[in-house]
């Protein structure tokens, strides 16, 4: 590498900073410097991204893990470019390294944080816990290296063409910026949809190295020394080499990974526009179980009870039009057409793969009973609370609010008070909401501020809640803010869980019956007795003083 000389007189440049030895002319030198910093830049904000994203979707609670990581990443890119301040004598190699160690990190990030998640599950408790403290160390590492680029940059667009500094920064920042647009753009767009988290991780960091050695060895290779120069070439083939690997065997590591959190008996497993959508079992004896996002959904142990109770009290009394928001599994469905008198339902749902899947998937369409096979079945595809914003006043006898746990930070909107509005203003003047509320035992917080903020919209609520079946933490837990978790055969310890809902009706406070007489469905465990009982138990969970939930105020726990 370039050795600084002696000290020069005041004053005047070091030596080490005077024109760099090109092999073309300076204004292409400079374009190509640029259109490097324009590649890097795009490189380094989806490292961002995808840390983001992979942090969601394994821990949860998205603003959260977007805090987190943008946070320390923006710190850590504040030391980088104070550490790299020593590295200005040694730029062009200084640079390449960097460039070469950015690229193996990156690209392999995503790659070891989802190891982690599959094979240990440690994503509860403290930050202290391992895998959290790995996606600080992550963040905290692209920080710092993307953080050295721009000052080692500078004093090599510099060494091309000496200009003022406020010039040169602006450009600089310019081809940074508008690479960072390009990077965000391409992640959500392109990268994430056709290649998915791990291949656009691993194809992000192949580019950033390609990028960078390009630029050095092609551009500034008189600048290095022959050891210099052999050294960044062994570093970034091997780092190409690795990544290469990687993503030859990244199929591989996924069926892998998917077997350690699912267990060896995934059935479907597909990546959505939305979604990650996985069943197990359904077939010889083996109970069916669906995960969205890494959480349990559905289990065929235990789902018509909990089904029951959330269909069932919202059914007793008219019940001409039904609306249901999420559900398209087709199980709460299958309890609404049990009922004599339905003559429509409305499903809203955002996913049209889970539709697909509840209509084709031979062991999910015979747990819902062919329910999407009824004429009065009709499915209506986007956001719920898009729909209820269309959706004609006062038309639907019953409401069922079958949606993900209100503790997901994507689901927040479809507990707040705004959208409560709109469910209450397409309920007849004795129609009734039925909401899946999370469970009580647990986070009782959470199920009393939904109950809070239905109340501020207007609606009289009663509280009730079911036991479920005890469920294997080994084998993964229902949607409550718990992920699946590995697959240990090796005695699981287990944990009861439970269902809150909460029954709401624009008039007169809702009682909580079951239907009975001629034609009505007979229940498996569900009874008014035990119905009853269970509401009392729920009331003894009540958290006073809470706040509705709106959508600039968010009050639900992730």
């Amino acid at each position: 590498m370039i050795e600084p000389h002696a000290p020069a007189p005041p004053g005047s440049p070091p030596p080490w900073a005077g024109p760099a030895r090109l092999p073309v002319r300076p204004g292409t030198g400079r374009f190509l410097v640029l259109a490097g910093v324009f590649v890097c830049a795009a490189c380094g904000l989806v490292y961002e991204l995808e840390l983001v994203a992979l942090a969601a979707y394994l821990i949860g609670d998205s603003v959260t893990q977007a805090s987190v990581v943008l946070s320390v990443m923006v710190f850590a890119m504040g030391l980088g470019s104070l550490v790299a301040k020593r590295l200005r004598p040694y730029a062009a190699a200084g640079f390449g390294a960097i460039e070469a160690v950015l690229a193996l990190v990156g690209g392999l990030s995503a790659l070891a944080l989802y190891a982690v998640f599959a094979w240990t599950g440690d994503w509860g408790g403290m930050w202290a816990s391992g895998p959290r403290c790995l996606l600080v160390a992550f963040s905290l590492t692209i920080g710092l290296l993307i953080g050295a680029e721009i000052p080692l940059l500078m004093e090599l667009i510099q060494r091309i063409r000496r200009q003022d500094a406020g010039g040169a920064v602006a450009d600089l920042f310019a081809a940074d910026y508008v690479g960072a647009l390009v990077g965000g753009l391409a992640f959500p767009f392109l990268l994430l949809p056709l290649l998915g988290q791990l291949t656009a991780a691993l194809i992000t960091g192949a580019v950033n190295a390609v990028a960078g050695g390009t630029l050095v060895l092609g551009l500034f290779r008189r600048d290095l020394t022959r050891r210099a120069r052999w050294l960044l070439v062994i570093a970034n083939i091997t780092v190409l080499g690795v990544l290469a690997s990687a993503a030859v065997l990244v199929d591989d590591f996924e069926r892998a990974a998917r077997h350690a959190v699912y267990g060896r008996d995934v059935r479907v497993a597909l990546q959505t526009g939305l979604q990650e959508v996985v069943i197990t079992g359904g077939t010889d004896g083996r109970p069916l179980d669906l995960f969205l996002d890494g959480r349990l959904r559905v289990s065929g142990r235990d789902e018509r009870r909990y089904h029951e109770a959330l269909v069932h009290p919202a059914m007793s009394g008219e019940h001409t039009r039904v609306l249901i928001l999420g559900g398209g599994d087709g199980l709460a469905l299958r309890e609404v057409l049990r009922h004599p008198g339905v003559h429509r339902v409305d499903v809203v749902e955002a996913d049209p793969e889970v539709v697909r899947l509840a209509r084709r998937d031979p062991p999910l369409s015979a747990l819902n009973g062919q329910a999407y096979d009824d004429d009065r079945v009709h499915v209506m595809t986007g956001d719920a609370f898009q729909w209820l914003r269309a959706a004609p006043r006062a038309t639907y006898d019953v409401v069922l609010s079958d949606l993900p746990d209100p503790g997901i930070t994507a689901s927040t909107k479809l507990y707040s008070q705004e959208f409560y509005g709109l469910a209450r203003r397409a309920l007849t003047p004795t129609g009734r909401l039925a909401v899946h509320a999370g469970p009580v035992s647990s986070r009782p917080r959470v199920f009393w501020t939904v109950d809070t903020t239905l109340r501020a919209a207007g609606l009289r609520t009663a509280r009730y809640s079911v036991r479920g079946t005890v469920t294997e933490v080994g084998v993964g837990r229902r949607d409550s803010g718990f992920t699946a978790g590995p697959d240990r055969s090796a005695g699981p310890t287990r944990a009861p869980d439970d269902w809150g809902f909460i029954l709401a009706g624009r008039g007169d406070r809702p009682a909580l019956r079951l239907g009975s007489g001629e034609g009505a469905p007979r229940l498996g465990t569900l009874t008014r007795a035990g119905l009853v009982a269970d509401a009392r138990a729920a009331e003894g969970t009540r958290v006073g003083g809470l706040a509705a939930s709106t959508l600039v105020h968010p009050r639900y726990a992730g």
